[in-house]
């Protein structure tokens, strides 16, 4: 069976968010940017493995543009999160870096469309 990066990385990232979710919400009480994020951040992944099933290649790439429209959206609410405080640096720095690589990921592959 093929490696599928995006897919992998991307339910990763998800369950990362769900970790921060619960940190944020229990621990920080904070609760309009954390829902926020869960929404996004898990969002990636749902249209990543939407996109595996797609009904044609348009189909494909509608799905994998918006997991990368969430994915920048996702960017934002980490940028919010660390500008109040809410997370560390450090802990920016490693959602931030984990988030960038699978828009790089999506950049790819949605760059691939022109072909089509």
């Amino acid at each position: 069976m093929e490696k599928n990066v995006v897919k992998e990385k991307s339910k990763q990232f998800a369950l990362d968010i769900i970790v921060l979710y619960k940190q944020l919400s229990e621990e920080k009480k904070e609760s309009i940017i954390s829902k926020q994020i869960m929404k996004s951040g898990t969002s990636i992944g749902a249209n990543v493995r939407e996109a595996q099933r797609a009904q044609s290649i348009p189909d494909f790439y509608s799905k994998m543009n918006i997991a990368l429209k969430e994915a920048e959206e996702t960017l934002y609410w980490l940028e919010l999160l660390q500008a109040g405080n809410f997370i560390t640096t450090e802990l920016f720095n490693i959602y931030y870096e984990k988030c960038e690589e699978i828009v790089r990921l999506l950049v790819s592959i949605t760059k691939q469309q022109m072909n089509y």
